[in-house]
């Protein structure tokens, strides 16, 4: 697993610039850990690897790896709303697209990628949407933010950033009209 920790650049005491959100004084630039995330993916894609984004953050993200490590063809995009195992108290979400694998699933290698890693069960529940379309070779989880609380064993390959929040904060990505990503601190709904 790749990861490093706030890179001190990065955390800054008090008036973050655009892209950065305050965890506790330090400002978390999602620019930068952005550099550091497709670093840390060249050494697992491959060309038979197919980058599929967890939507919707990871979804963006996917899209810009794979124009940056210099890869043709689409990324896929996954949803986990069917899979979930808070359906039940969560209801069906209209909010994500459906699914989209332009390739086939069987035996290759398969790159999810995904904002922030928090309890594991959004990345279980995309894993079981994934095998649903097809056996992959290997599946590999790449996000930009780990902030631990894990509730099920599930790690990524690589990340940016690991960072501890308590579990009544969320932080969600965003992408501005020009490509550029910031972090925003949210209280949990």
């Amino acid at each position: 697993m790749s990861s490093s920790p706030l890179d001190p650049a990065a955390a800054l005491p008090t008036d973050p610039p655009g892209g950065a959100a305050t965890l506790g004084g330090l400002a978390l630039d999602a620019e930068a850990l952005y550099v550091e995330l497709l670093r840390a993916v060249r050494p697992l894609v491959q060309a038979e690897t197919a980058l599929v984004g967890v939507w919707s953050g990871g979804a963006w993200l996917a899209e810009r790896l794979q124009r940056d490590l210099g890869r043709s063809g689409e990324v896929g995009v996954i949803t986990s709303r069917l899979h979930r195992d808070d359906y039940g108290s969560r209801g069906l979400s209209g909010t994500a697209d459906p699914t989209r694998l332009p390739f086939d699933v069987e035996g290759r290698p398969i790159l999810l990628v995904d904002d922030v890693l928090f309890t594991g069960r959004t990345a279980r529940a995309v894993i079981n949407e994934l095998f649903d379309f097809g056996r992959p070779a290997r599946v590999m989880l790449a996000v930009l933010v780990d902030r631990g609380g894990r509730e099920l064993p599930m790690a990524a390959d690589a990340s940016a950033a690991r960072v501890s929040l308590p579990a009544s904060q969320r932080l969600s990505l965003a992408r501005a009209a020009d490509g550029r990503f910031t972090f925003a601190l949210e209280e949990r709904r």
